[in-house]
């Protein structure tokens, strides 16, 4: 199982490294990873896996969500499935 993280904002030093931890604290192993900095604002782009996470995929997005408040971040993580659909024309 696979899930897709999207984090944007205003570029800031640890990014990487609270969102990385975070998800190995939990379980999750990055597999892709792909960022960039477009003037001031931060993108990044991760496919992990989640076969492995030690609790439910909506409870571990939802500390996502929350994690991306505590650094000033916009943190999502959504079911592969479910991104793939959500972007499928």
């Amino acid at each position: 199982m696979r899930a897709v993280v999207t984090v944007t904002g205003k570029d800031k030093k640890g990014i990487i490294a609270k969102i990385s931890t975070f998800l190995s604290e939990k379980g999750a192993n990055i597999e892709d990873i792909s960022q960039t900095i477009l003037g001031e604002y931060f993108a990044m782009i991760m496919i992990v896996d989640i076969s492995s996470i030690t609790e439910e995929l909506s409870v571990l997005a939802k500390e996502c969500n929350e994690l991306g408040k505590k650094i000033g971040m916009s943190v999502y993580m959504q079911h592969e499935d479910i991104f793939n659909a959500m972007h499928n024309v």
